[in-house]
Formats: C-alpha cells, sequence, structure tokens
C-alpha cells in the first residue's frame, strides 16, 4: 500500500489548517488541498476539514510511502532525475489501492520532497523527468508549461508512411464515445500539431517505424494524430478499434489473447525517446537506451 497513516503529536485548540502551516512545513495550499482530500484525521480517526479546531494531542496524515521493482534512475543531478519508465507502469497513483507507480520509485529514491514534472500514459514506455527538491519542481514545470522542452518519440504504426507529415489538427473530448478517457480531432478542440517522419518501412508487415515530435502537448496527441490519418500505433487499445474492446480494455476483462488478435499487440509500441532543456543554464540531451520497441519492430 503506497499510502500509510503516519501519527504526528498537535496541539489541542490549533486550527488545523494554521497548524499544518507551522508546524509540518506545508504552504497553504499544499495544506488546504490535503484537508480537501480527506488525508487529515485526529486520533479518534474522524477526518479534519479546514475550519475545524483540533481537538487531540496527535494527528495523522496519509501520507504516500514509496516502495521499489528495482527500477533506478539513468542520471540524476541534486535538482532532478531521469527514469527510463517501462510499458505498463502507471506514473501516479489514480487510488489509495494503487499497489505500484512509478511515484513509488520516485519516493523511494529520493524522499517526500521528490515529484515527477510531466506525465506520459501507462503503456507508453521511456523518459519521464523527475524533480528532487520543491524549488526544482517548481521551475521545471514553469519550463514545460512554457514549452521550454524538445520531446521525440519512437512509434510502430500500421501502414506504411512514406514522407515527413505535420499533423495540424484541433484535439479536443471525444464526446460521443462511451470511452471516457478518448479524445479525438474536433474543430471545437486546442490547436495541436504533431510532426511525423518515417525512419523505417516493413513491406511484408505492413507497418512504419516513425518518429513523432508534439509540438503542443495534449492527451493522447501522438495517438489521436496518428489514428486520425490513419496510421494507428500498433496495440493501441483504445484508438483504431471497435469500442466494445476499448471498453473491455479499460473494464480490464479484455484478455491477452484477443488483446493481440484486434490490436496486433501486447502492448502500445509509443516510446518516449529523446529529451532535451535547459536548466540552470545548462543543456541537457537525453536518449532511452530501452531498445524493446526496435527489437519489436525489426523481428519476423
Amino acid at each position: 500500500m503506497p499510502f500509510v497513516l503516519k501519527e504526528y503529536p498537535s496541539q489541542i485548540g490549533d486550527r488545523i489548517q494554521l497548524h499544518l502551516i507551522k508546524n509540518h512545513g506545508l504552504s497553504p495550499s499544499n495544506a488546504q488541498n490535503l484537508l480537501d482530500r480527506g488525508k487529515i484525521f485526529d486520533a479518534d480517526m474522524n477526518k479534519l476539514k479546514k475550519s475545524d479546531t483540533i481537538q487531540t494531542d496527535s494527528i495523522f496524515i496519509s501520507e504516500f510511502t514509496g516502495s521499489t521493482r528495482g527500477l533506478k534512475p539513468i542520471f540524476t543531478t541534486d535538482d532532478f532525475a531521469i527514469f527510463d519508465k517501462p510499458s505498463g507502469v502507471i506514473v501516479h497513483p489514480v487510488h489509495k489501492f494503487t499497489q505500484y507507480c512509478l511515484l513509488d520509485e520516485v519516493k523511494y529514491h529520493f524522499g517526500s520532497n521528490a515529484n515527477i514534472v510531466h506525465r506520459i500514459d501507462a503503456e507508453t514506455s521511456g523518459l519521464v523527468l523527475v524533480a528532487r527538491t520543491k524549488e526544482a519542481e517548481i521551475e521545471l514545470k514553469t519550463m514545460f508549461e512554457n514549452k521550454g522542452y524538445k520531446k521525440e518519440y519512437l512509434a510502430v504504426v500500421n501502414g506504411i508512411i512514406n514522407e515527413q507529415i505535420e499533423i495540424d489538427k484541433p484535439i479536443d473530448d471525444h464526446k460521443e464515445s462511451k470511452l471516457r478517457v478518448k479524445m479525438g480531432v474536433f474543430e471545437s478542440g486546442k490547436d495541436s500539431l504533431t510532426i511525423i517522419t518515417p525512419l523505417k518501412k516493413d513491406f511484408i508487415q505492413n507497418r512504419t517505424l516513425v518518429k513523432a515530435v508534439p509540438i503542443t502537448g495534449r492527451q493522447h496527441q501522438i495517438r489521436v494524430h496518428l489514428d486520425h490519418i490513419g496510421h494507428t500505433i500498433i496495440g493501441d487499445p483504445i484508438y483504431g478499434i471497435d469500442e466494445e474492446i476499448g471498453d473491455a480494455y479499460l473494464c480490464k476483462t479484455l484478455s491477452d489473447e484477443d488483446r493481440i488478435k484486434y490490436t496486433l499487440s501486447h502492448r502500445l509500441w509509443l516510446h518516449a525517446e529523446y529529451l532535451e532543456f535547459s536548466y540552470k543554464d545548462i543543456i541537457y540531451k537525453f536518449h532511452s537506451k530501452n531498445t524493446e520497441l526496435l527489437e519489436f519492430f525489426n523481428k519476423n
């Protein structure tokens, strides 16, 4: 269990939000967030609200405690680290019963102040940037919000792509879909631009190895854009297939055999291969050393 209740001494009569700020070093927003999410309890296990006054001589805080399954960062500084995430590992816990995620490794290796700077899909493998301090987190997240980075992905797609394609199509929620996470190309959406460059073609298997560069950063952007032009990523359980199959995947009732039957693979073949950014006047460039995608493309 990643979330653990930890006991701390408290002062009877203190307002709980002010107590958290004064005695636990939390910012007002972090203290309010914990209270709003029901993460603070008194000694009788009553959830405390931000307007409550402490009535017991101790309080309990539900904290995320990291564990490891052997995944280590590939690069580390005092301020940040880089992980090469395997496919199938989610980045953040989706609920308190989540058994394992990348944040487990982050907290295990670097402590409670460390945090993940950006997200990639659970089935997408590749490079993820992690801040080791709160100060670095603010600066690096601001850098990502301002698009002060360069990311390149590799993907194996259905069909043959012969030339570079710039896909400049807006992306929005797929409101007509029964799949709650599905996005689509709609004029009502946000401007989205992806550059697709073919790297290698396999005419026998009718597939192409491509480099995908998302200029913008919309949810599922590369997957949506490639599906829109008729070149769905191999192994995609949401795009380019019948929604009944996608629903079974999301409900975790899709068998491995059916997954391979309908999507042609056991996983999504999308990999965050390259990351470049500037931090404290130093330009950092990282290439993933995970060769699983290339090995998949080159086999058979």
